[in-house]
């Protein structure tokens, strides 16, 4: 019986002074639910986004001087903290997206609908090149309106799921915190 070997989980690491620039500065929350720093955010994000979404993610971060009490759960638990709130907001925004989705698709329906009954209105088989020149483009202006929510359900949302995962991935990260050195 074989047993698989386990996957080696990749590192991002953050060399900082003090716990305090991990976090926004400007944000009063106590440290477990304050939001991360935007550059320290944008530089986990640009790590994490170089590794296969499946595979473990550890973050460790070097601090210069360690306080006197143990900064990793503080830590562990403010960077969790974070991004679960990031990826429920993340959640939120892809239910608006497929919401405008539905609405756009609704809209467009009904206009190409209108648009393929005018057409028709002007006349099937009678040739004239106003008459020809209104049927196309009756036809085109519907196919035109459809193009937002085919955007949407075609598109739109992989991006947005791809960085929910990402922020789940984040939430359930291990963190160290280590001393430099």
């Amino acid at each position: 019986m074989s047993q698989k070997a386990k996957t080696p989980s990749h590192q991002i690491e953050l060399n900082l002074r003090e716990i305090g620039q991990l976090f926004n500065t400007m944000d009063p929350a106590p440290f477990p639910e304050k939001d991360l720093d935007s550059d320290a955010e944008a530089f986990i994000l640009s790590w994490v986004e170089e590794f296969p979404l499946k595979e473990p993610v550890t973050m460790v971060v070097h601090l210069a001087e360690l306080p006197a009490e143990n900064p990793q759960p503080v830590v562990e638990s403010g960077v969790h903290h974070y991004f679960a709130y990031r990826a429920r907001m993340n959640r939120m925004e892809l239910r608006r997206l497929f919401s405008d989705g539905r609405k756009s698709l609704a809209i467009g329906l009904g206009f190409l609908s209108a648009c393929l009954f005018a057409s028709h209105a002007l006349g099937g088989d009678e040739s004239g090149t106003f008459r020809s020149i209104a049927r196309e483009s009756l036809t085109i202006a519907g196919w035109v309106a459809m193009w937002r929510p085919m955007e949407i359900y075609l598109y739109d949302w992989w991006p947005l799921r791809r960085r929910g995962q990402l922020y789940q991935k984040l939430a359930q990260m291990h963190v160290a915190v280590h001393k430099k050195g």
